[in-house]
């Protein structure tokens, strides 16, 4: 027998499960392929495998997590101690009991199949689930019906079993739902000077950021600042949560997909990335973007190897994160301060995408 095996590290990640819709005689260089995305999941007949590393949800006693049909199944393999769990084509309320009854038996997860309504189902199932420590999991066919899938109810679902025959959508959703951390460091302020007026960028995105979040900008893509959003109010201006007053126009901001963009070139539909003062990050989408004329300060700051400076509006609102995770004004910014930056080796951008040439930024 099996041992229990889990497949998964922490309840708050997110699972890409790969069914490869591909012929029989091409699973193995399908597999040999998305391998390379760093897949862990696949939903395939374990025959068919051989030899592998990946983890296997299936119904099949000799997949790692075994797919059960019906609520009598799940218990015997329960009752075996067997890693399973317990998929549903949902059509009906009765269906959505059917899962919550399973639910109490204890599977590692379920699956949700949807039939015409597909937002809602998982909507109900997620709100009365989500403390429970099983995993709900639902299928997609498209490479945005799997982003839409992890974004339902803000929580999404845990984990979407992707069926295709794209190696490449594979490799791109891989890349885009890892959970990036980026590093964040300390750079001393060496110098400040307001620079008179000039255009900056507002960004509202469809987002509520928590405080510590911000965007990555800078004049130079291997240097961006961590500014942060507008949550914090004051007896002159409300908050602002969903907004960051990002800097000028000519500005870098770092995409999720690891290009970077001009702050000018932001507009409503764009994907931009988020970052706390951890480094942890997000993606978020911008509802709009606004262009406006302000008075500008420069700020120059270094780290022991690295030298970068931003443009930002001159105004209270507007802040940096400081070494202790403490919020900073832009009108209150000193030399000597330390402040939050991403620092990377140089590169050359071409169209935002990073090239290795000789390069020089002042």
């Amino acid at each position: 027998m099996k041992m229990h095996l889990r497949c998964f590290d922490t309840l708050n990640s997110k699972d890409l499960v790969i069914k490869p819709a591909v012929e029989t005689s091409d699973i193995r260089g399908f597999l040999s392929k998305i391998r390379r995305a760093n897949i862990k999941l696949l939903y395939l007949d374990p025959k068919l495998v051989g030899d592998h590393d990946f983890k296997i949800i299936y119904p099949s006693d000799q997949a790692d997590i075994v797919i059960c049909e019906t609520i009598e199944e799940l218990k015997k393999l329960k009752s075996l101690k067997r890693s399973c769990g317990f998929v549903k084509k949902v059509s009906s309320n009765d269906d959505l009991e059917e899962i919550i009854a399973a639910s109490y038996i204890g599977p590692e997860l379920v699956i949700i199949e949807t039939m015409n309504w597909k937002i809602i189902p998982l909507e109900n199932i997620i709100a009365r689930l989500h403390k429970s420590g099983i995993k709900i999991f639902t299928t997609a066919n498209s490479v945005d019906e799997v982003r839409t899938m992890f974004a339902v109810l803000e929580l999404g679902t845990d984990g979407v079993i992707f069926t295709t025959d794209d190696e490449k959508q594979v490799t791109d959703l891989g890349t885009a739902l890892e959970k990036i951390s980026l590093p964040l460091q300390a750079a001393r302020i060496i110098e400040i000077k307001d620079v008179g007026p000039g255009e900056r960028v507002c960004i509202d995105t469809v987002s509520m950021l928590k405080t510590g979040e911000g965007l990555l900008v800078g004049s130079k893509a291997n240097f961006l600042f961590l500014i942060h959003n507008e949550s914090v109010g004051s007896s002159f201006t409300s908050p602002r949560p969903f907004r960051v007053n990002a800097g000028a126009v000519y500005c870098y901001t770092l995409l999720p997909d690891g290009k970077t963009k001009y702050l000018s070139e932001i507009e409503s539909g764009t994907e931009v990335l988020i970052v706390n003062q951890e480094g942890l990050t997000r993606p978020v989408i911008v509802g709009r973007s606004k262009i406006e004329t302000r008075p500008l300060r420069l700020i120059k700051a270094e780290t022991d190897n690295e030298q970068g400076n931003i443009i930002l509006q001159n105004a209270e609102t507007i802040r940096a994160v400081s070494k202790g995770g403490n919020l900073i004004s832009v009108t209150d910014l000193e030399v000597g301060n330390e402040i939050l930056t991403h620092v990377s080796p140089k590169s050359g951008r071409h169209f935002g995408m990073e090239v290795n040439e000789y390069v020089i930024e002042k």
